[in-house]
């Protein structure tokens, strides 16, 4: 007897056609198959976007929810609570944080009925059909002494008012903090608090955080860390690109990227105050694509790197080395490029997108968008930027001098499979690989697959996220002398190693 099963796991539709004898090994598999797709896709972190406004010639809301829908964005936040905006959000699946202004922490502090005022006019007339998911009480407020003893009575606040409207289950409320707040950050593992912060701020803070079952919002810029220690910092360390890492002589972890090592920071600085059930969101990290004449390491091919390294870094699961269970749930700073901030050149370049809603360069922000499964943008800038690094400090530059090659230790069936795609549906030229040609030696999987990792990778103009075949390749800016063959570089050229 022959029995028809059909088994849905994730899109594709598997139509098995097996005897009866086995039908129960066959549910038990295919339930296997769906519960460790479904762990799977729960291990993932995700990316959201800032949707700063200081500018002039921005799109308007409405057209700024297709932009963020159309690249597979589902998170925004926003610095206010603009009525135009929340509206524009409403039945968009996106979900959004608000923020309650820094100047409004006094008054939010000395009395209850201000945050309730504030929720009747700024939220509620947008709940439940916009998703507001959370409420930043101020915005780095221990940067100003001044508001600094408002933060935590103003929180307080707001969430009695939420929980007066039945609202506290589902919007959170917390505040984003700089790493400025730290006493220490390097070695990760010493990350504690400023100490005249402690006690009146920190600890009253993470105490609300922890009763309310929330989290501690942080902002991390490599790109600070590394404009102000060229000398010390590799600039690969900093873009999350392929280095030797640097090891916490305390405790031995080894970081392979400036964004972990502070992210480690933080948790560790909640360790040492007995804080380490609060989860930690990233609420704003970038780089800018341009900057003045002393902003070393400003620049397109820069941010590109970065934001592009880290989406990946952030949608391929797992945590840090001190929370290595922990998901990364990160805000990139910020969606455009805004004309009327002050300070630096920089503060206005921070953008993924220009005012025309043109990307500025081309990298995924979706899981889908990095697996190649999402249709392209109908925005997306006619040609795609290449994405190269040259190191700095470090004699003549090798911008155009990058490889994608093979990453061995992501096993044989990984590569294999990556292989097959790159050289199938992926459409890199594979025939110098293929039995009697010039490439064919050496003839091993890692050879073969470096190849046509870095066939497909020069295709696509280098993109960073063209690199990754599911965690089996890397980028490289020397080429393996092991492998004796004529690789490809994007300008056409062909480099003997």
């Amino acid at each position: 007897m022959i029995v028809s099963i059909t088994c849905y796991i994730s899109s594709p539709l598997v139509i098995v056609l097996i005897s009866i004898q086995q039908y129960q090994l066959y549910i038990i598999t295919c339930l296997f198959l769906i519960f460790g797709t479904l762990c799977s896709a729960d291990n993932y972190g995700s990316i959201g976007e800032n949707y700063g406004r200081i500018a002039d010639n921005l799109p308007q809301p409405s057209r700024v929810v297709e932009l963020l829908k159309s690249n597979g964005i589902t998170r925004v936040k926003i610095f206010d609570a603009e009525s135009s905006v929340l509206s524009a959000l409403a039945n968009s699946n996106i979900s959004v944080t608000v923020c309650m202004p820094n100047g409004l922490l006094s008054s939010a502090a000395n009395d209850q009925s201000f945050t309730d005022s504030w929720l009747n006019s700024n939220i509620v007339p947008f709940c439940p059909r916009t998703m507001i998911e959370a409420i930043a009480v101020g915005n780095e407020v221990f940067v100003d002494p001044q508001s600094t003893p408002y933060l935590v009575p103003a929180m307080k606040n707001m969430y009695a008012s939420l929980q007066k409207l039945n609202f506290s289950a589902d919007i959170k409320v917390s505040s984003p903090v700089a790493l400025s707040a730290l006493q220490n950050s390097y070695p990760p593992s010493s990350g504690s608090f400023k100490s005249e912060l402690i006690e009146p701020a920190i600890k009253p803070m993470l105490t609300f955080l922890q009763q309310t079952g929330s989290y501690l919002m942080a902002n991390s810029y490599p790109f600070f860390a590394y404009e102000a220690n060229t000398d010390t910092i590799s600039l690969d360390y900093a873009l999350l690109r392929p280095n030797e890492g640097v090891k916490d002589s305390a405790n031995g972890n080894v970081y392979m990227s400036l964004f972990e090592a502070q992210l480690d920071a933080v948790f560790a600085a909640l360790d040492a105050l007995n804080f380490s059930d609060i989860k930690v969101v990233v609420s704003e990290t970038g780089w800018p694509s341009a900057g003045g004449d002393t902003e070393f390491g400003a620049g397109i091919d820069n941010a590109a790197a970065y934001n592009g390294n880290l989406v990946r870094r952030v949608l391929t699961g797992g945590g840090t080395p001190l929370r290595p269970n922990d998901k990364l749930n990160v805000f990139l700073f910020a969606l455009f490029n805004e004309n009327q901030k002050g300070g630096p050149v920089s503060e206005r370049n921070y953008g993924l997108f220009y005012p025309d809603t043109k990307k500025v360069y081309d990298i995924p922000l979706s899981l889908d968008a990095l697996n190649g499964t999402m249709s392209n943008p109908t925005n997306r800038s006619k040609a795609k930027v290449p994405i190269a690094l040259p190191r700095v400090n470090q004699g003549p530059s090798t911008k155009g001098q990058t490889w994608c090659v093979a990453n061995v230790q992501a096993g044989q069936e990984k590569l294999q499979s990556a292989l097959d795609y790159a050289c199938g549906e992926g459409g890199a030229d594979c025939r110098p690989i293929q039995s009697g040609e010039r490439c064919f030696h050496p003839d091993t999987l890692e050879a073969h697959a470096s190849y046509a990792f870095n066939s497909y990778y020069q295709k696509m103009s280098r993109a960073s996220w063209t690199c990754y075949f599911g965690g089996a390749a890397n980028v490289v800016t020397q080429l393996p002398s092991k492998f004796n063959c004529e690789y490809p570089t994007m300008r056409g050229r062909k480099m003997l190693h």
